[in-house]
């Protein structure tokens, strides 16, 4: 069919080529986009303090050649699962519908608390919800949505969060959390991968090191084989796994911190054999901080002491009144069955006058207490109370700064997080290549959940969805003013006869962000 021009017509086209570089969609423009990738490397549990030329070469390095964020946060509870979701989204707790690594939902389970990470869980939910386990699509699903490639990779069950309808390359280790994942690969490609990697590491034997490379491998070797995707991302479980066996500067955490820094070093090296370290954006991200156990307490065994119906699961059907506790290290979730006030109203004066709760949220509107919804944690499973345990600056047995009080899981001088200790709650973002400064340091708040807004920035999508996030406009090149960060402390207190309770909430806030900077609480006697 021929194509005839006329004058007016030319006209218009004329008019719309002018048009189209003053608003940005420019076909040379798209075309950029779509030969841009970003890649997310996670260090799950690294704090930003271990960042050095000594300890990560590789990573330091990065820095020196993009931006370094000196004042990033975690979203609180700071636990993988709940910053896995929201590194995914780019919203809180309270929109992504996980808020914590263990919950209690009778739906899911009757008798017992789960870790929502894991893939029976993760299906049930999604069986449970009308496939709304986790409320809002991930970075991954909107950009195959719009046509494009994505990978992931990792070796913690957050990774399912990433991709959770995919097929993975799963093992489970005696203690039910997932410490293989590798990658969703269909059948053609797990052949590949048996025979160019070898067996999947699913022997409790094999360490936390080698599965890290190998999930590293399956990415770069495997998963970037035909072509690098638009959106990669990689999960590492050090030094995570490692500092709560030992503690944030153990021998053994300073070495599974060099593990990862080695596994940058191989991204980045495939990167370069790609000839595509020009076309795209790296960030280095961790979860959360850390801290140094100061002391475990059995809180389903303290509370029956204190007379309530405690447990930690139940042998028979819940009855009204009953409290299931579950502990998230640093953070425990206390749910009342059938929410009884008064239950739930005698449990925040029991924790009030301890001398370990740190923060206390409410489900209901009880003295002394903030609500769940200031801190993001309004979800519609929520407990009736929620504690921050007490944590302190106080350096460990190898110099390292932060301690805190959390459940009995792991013994003291061991390490944890989930608080709202400042050293739980500010982890690691470094991010260079072609839409970043180089060699800037900022201090402006940032946190996890800026990454899907920033990422999809670059790539040129739009979301589905409104973030609670925003774009980190002011690392990018380009001559944009930086946005104004302000900071209030929100403080309550209570007043009993013998003493007062007074706990604080600091938060940054920049345009409509908002970002939890630490919190803390005591009991005073007169």
């Amino acid at each position: 069919m021929e194509l005839r021009s006329s004058p007016s017509l030319m006209r218009l086209i004329a008019l719309l080529v002018c048009l189209l570089p003053a608003v940005g969609f420019s076909e040379s423009d798209a075309a950029k986009k779509n030969d841009r990738h970003v890649v997310v490397v996670v260090w799950d549990g690294m704090r930003p303090d271990f960042v050095t030329e000594r300890n990560t070469p590789t990573l330091w390095k990065l820095a020196g050649e993009g931006v370094t964020f000196r004042h990033h946060h975690s979203a609180y509870p700071t636990a993988t699962d709940v910053n896995g979701a929201a590194l995914a989204t780019g919203v809180y707790p309270n929109r992504t519908g996980l808020l914590a690594n263990r919950e209690y939902r009778s739906r899911i389970d009757l008798q017992r608390a789960f870790e929502n990470g894991e893939p029976e869980v993760i299906k049930k939910g999604d069986e449970t919800s009308g496939g709304k386990y986790l409320a809002l699509p991930t970075i991954a699903e909107i950009v195959r949505t719009a046509g494009r490639r994505t990978a992931i990779a990792g070796t913690k069950s957050v990774a399912f969060l990433q991709e959770r309808h995919a097929e993975w390359t799963t093992a489970a280790s005696n203690d039910s959390v997932t410490k293989f994942a590798a990658a969703p690969m269909p059948q053609s490609v797990r052949e590949e991968a048996l025979r160019l990697l070898g067996p999947f590491l699913t022997e409790p034997a094999n360490t936390g090191d080698q599965r890290n490379a190998y999930a590293t491998r399956a990415l770069t070797d495997i998963l970037w084989r035909g072509g690098l995707p638009a959106y990669s991302l990689l999960w590492l479980s050090d030094p995570d796994l490692t500092q709560h066996e030992y503690s944030p500067g153990a021998e053994p955490s300073m070495a599974a911190i060099r593990s990862s820094d080695r596994n940058l070093a191989d991204v980045l090296d495939a990167l370069s054999k790609k000839n595509a370290r020009e076309t795209t954006d790296v960030l280095v991200v961790s979860d959360h901080g850390f801290s140094t156990i100061e002391r475990g307490i059995d809180f389903p065994g303290e509370l029956r002491a204190a007379g309530f119906d405690a447990v930690a699961a139940f042998e028979q059907a819940p009855k009204a009144g009953q409290v299931m506790v579950v502990g998230n290290g640093g953070t425990i979730l206390f749910y009342v069955i059938e929410h009884d006030r008064a239950v739930a109203s005698r449990l925040v004066e029991w924790l009030q006058h301890s001398d370990f709760a740190g923060v206390i949220f409410a489900r209901e509107k009880l003295e002394g207490a903030f609500p769940l919804e200031s801190v993001h944690a309004d979800t519609a499973d929520a407990p009736d109370v929620m504690v921050a345990l007490r944590w302190n600056p106080k350096p460990n047995r190898y110099g390292i700064p932060g301690q805190i009080i959390t459940d009995a899981t792991r013994g003291t001088g061991k390490g944890s997080h989930a608080s709202l200790s400042e050293f739980d709650v500010h982890n690691t973002l470094v991010a260079a290549g072609p839409g970043f400064r180089r060699a800037m340091l900022t201090d402006l708040p940032s946190g996890n959940i800026d990454l899907a807004p920033t990422v999809l920035h670059l790539l040129g999508l739009e979301s589905p969805h409104k973030f609670d996030g925003r774009v980190l406009s002011e690392a990018m090149i380009g001559d944009l003013a930086p946005p104004r960060a302000v900071t209030e402390t929100l403080e309550v207190v209570r007043r009993f006869p013998s003493g007062q309770w007074r706990q604080h909430l600091r938060i940054s806030r920049v345009g409509e962000t908002t970002y939890i900077d630490e919190g803390n609480g005591a009991f005073v006697e007169r």
